[in-house]
């Protein structure tokens, strides 16, 4: 049989497509700079691996591109109100406990969440629990019950 007809293993697995979470993609506006970095650092990848024939760096840099294009198509940039007097996503929050500890949370889009640098995604539950909530109101959390002292209406710089 000629080899013509033989269908050869490419090594590449086939990579399963990266969910894309069914709620809003609420974004700030440093969350959709990083997106379109993002995007463009894909294209860069897939534009050398597809010089290079790197069969596995096409498929990754193709499912990842696919994922954040989709990202960006469905992107709502959320500005905060200046007034700051309830808590919307962009804007950071301090709560402070019983004992004096303070935390600071920022409420960010999904996809830019970083909860080792205090950025939760708007859709996590304890962003939830601060939507809507003003200075001195206080929120049940799995940490005890916490009191709102700062709120910061000022977006992070993109």
């Amino acid at each position: 049989m000629s080899r013509a007809f033989v269908k050869e293993d490419s090594g590449a697995e086939a990579l399963p497509e990266r969910p894309v979470s069914p709620r809003r993609n609420l974004v700030t506006r440093r969350g959709l700079a990083l997106i379109e970095a993002e995007i463009e650092r894909l294209r860069e990848a897939l534009a050398g691996a597809s010089a290079s024939g790197d069969r596995d760096g096409i498929a990754r840099a193709s499912r990842d591109l696919r994922y954040w294009t989709a990202r960006r198509a469905n992107a709502e940039p959320v500005d905060p109100p200046q007034d700051g007097e309830t808590v919307t996503v962009g804007m950071a929050v301090t709560l402070e406990d019983e004992d004096g500890r303070r935390r600071t949370y920022r409420l960010v889009g999904e996809d830019e969440a970083e909860p080792k640098e205090g950025r939760i995604a708007w859709s996590a539950p304890v962003a939830q629990a601060l939507l809507g909530k003003g200075l001195g109101d206080e929120v049940d959390l799995p940490a005890g019950t916490l009191e709102i002292v700062a709120i910061d209406p000022r977006p992070e710089p993109v």
